[in-house]
């Protein structure tokens, strides 16, 4: 490839398979009877929801109204980075966040059932195998900016 060095062409290299080891990544998002779909064996996945306390997390408990709630919630998700929500329902949230650098793309889906006082939350990677615990930290910023917004709020 002329006008590339040695070593753009290695990572552009290996970039590509590593693209294509892993696949495109469709998400396998959205509720079935109440429930995520659950976590698959590899250790990119987060779910409240989950039986494998390795892909665990608690759920977040909150007091007050539902739709109170998802609008705080909903208010979080935009505030950060790289997010962008798919979809909103009466009961559920699905929202997308782009790594920086490969812009490798993790489904957020958060489920608010009613008269619980829980919303349930999932993250999950669609590529590769390992997320170095970026799904579950995200969730627990997630966490703690929903508990900090609804203190403000009250």
């Amino acid at each position: 490839m002329k006008g590339f060095s040695a070593p753009a062409i290695l990572t552009i290299s290996l970039l590509g398979l590593v693209l294509m080891l892993t696949g495109c990544g469709k998400p396998d998002v959205g509720l079935t009877n109440g429930r995520f779909s659950p976590c698959p064996d590899s250790p990119n996945c987060v779910s409240s929801m989950a039986a494998s306390p390795k892909h665990a997390i608690e759920p977040i408990a909150y007091e007050g109204r539902r739709d109170s709630a998802k609008q705080v919630m909903r208010s979080v998700i935009e505030s950060m980075k790289r997010s962008r929500i798919i979809s909103d329902s009466e009961n559920y949230i699905h929202a997308e966040f782009r790594s920086f650098i490969f812009r490798f793309v993790d489904d957020v889906e958060l489920f608010f059932p009613e008269n619980t006082g829980v919303i349930h939350m999932k993250s999950a990677s669609r590529t590769g195998y390992s997320d170095f615990g970026v799904n579950r930290k995200r969730l627990e910023e997630i966490r703690r900016r929903f508990q900090s917004s609804r203190l403000r709020s009250e």
